[in-house]
């Protein structure tokens, strides 16, 4: 009898701990994944900042993924010390880095096969030692369908580029890889630490590499001058997403962290649009995301991230559904 007593108080206390305890997906890497600044109608978006918009309210996505940055400055730089203090039991950290430790200045430089491995298998080990479960995904492709990718020491010159200023080198059809055996290391370490691996490189090749030459500009900041008007003069970058590109990457890196982490598939969402006034879904207020259905008849479901909303009057027939999250709610 007193041992079946502290089997169900030893259950009471783990339950009491899971109800209480949000798990958290912390998220560590260079400006692909990041949070970005959406002031003046700024289009470019990570896809760690699109991310919770595929994990429900049970999951709190914290991104700590910073332009610029490599394996090595995110270290040296005191960041990765801050994700380490607050990780607690049971949270993942997804570690994505190589587009800037390939880059030549030596603060931010490292070497596959050599330091890029001993930082990626830092972050796994100091991981673990706090409780948590390191997630660890390749760098994901920049739209290079030249047959010889153009001299890039620095991805975030791109921002201060104007149309005019983009390479003018002929594509071709098929996508050319830029990342060498800096996607092959995350992959290695992490067959040798037992980690999750998730191929992020390989899955955003195909959604390349499907689009095509032409349609896979939608995804980046790609804009003709006029085309976009928080770019006048246009854009050509190939690394960094917009809107609908961070989205699309977004939902095909959570369906496959559900793939391989099953106990996370019933925390993932199915939603058509998700409305966010800090930039990180598909609109910034409701009024565009209902303009963006427009007339269509087939069911939709828009989730409204915190905040209060102005409940539209919609017709009989309307199909739309509406996902209250993080503590959103009508007017009165």
């Amino acid at each position: 009898m007193k041992k079946l007593f502290i089997v169900i108080c030893t259950v009471a206390l783990v339950c009491s701990f899971r109800n209480d305890h949000v798990t958290t997906i912390f998220i560590i890497g260079d400006s692909t994944a990041a949070n970005k600044d959406i002031s003046g109608g700024k289009k470019e978006r990570g896809w760690g900042m699109a991310l919770q918009c595929y994990f429900n309210d049970e999951i709190r996505v914290d991104n700590h993924a910073v332009n610029g940055r490599s394996s090595k400055s995110f270290i040296d730089e005191g960041r990765w010390q801050k994700v380490v203090d607050a990780i607690r039991p049971g949270d993942y950290v997804i570690i994505q880095f190589g587009h800037n430790d390939e880059k030549p200045k030596a603060d931010r430089h490292t070497d596959p096969g050599s330091t890029f491995d001993y930082n990626l298998a830092k972050f796994v080990r100091e991981t673990r030692e706090k409780g948590g479960i390191p997630v660890l995904m390749n760098c994901v492709v920049r739209r290079n369908f030249f047959v010889n990718a153009p001299e890039n020491d620095d991805d975030e010159k791109l921002r201060t580029t104007t149309f005019k200023d983009g390479v003018k080198m002929i594509e071709g059809d098929s996508l050319i890889d830029t990342h060498g055996l800096y996607r092959i290391a995350p992959r290695d370490v992490a067959k040798r630490m037992n980690v999750v691996f998730i191929d992020a490189n390989k899955i955003t090749h195909n959604l390349e590499q499907e689009l095509g030459r032409e349609k896979s500009k939608k995804l980046h900041m790609w804009f003709k001058p006029g085309e976009e008007p928080s770019v006048p003069k246009g854009r050509q970058d190939n690394t960094h997403y917009n809107v609908w590109g961070a989205h699309v990457v977004a939902g095909l890196l959570a369906s496959a962290i559900a793939e391989e982490i099953p106990v996370l598939r019933p925390f993932i969402v199915d939603a058509d649009y998700s409305v966010d006034s800090k930039g990180r879904g598909d609109y910034l207020t409701l009024e565009e995301a209902l303009d963006s259905v427009g007339n269509n008849k087939m069911p939709t479901t828009i989730q409204l991230f915190e905040g209060e909303y102005a409940r539209p009057k919609l017709s009989k027939k309307s199909q739309i559904k509406f996902l209250l999250r993080e503590g959103a709610k009508w007017k009165e």
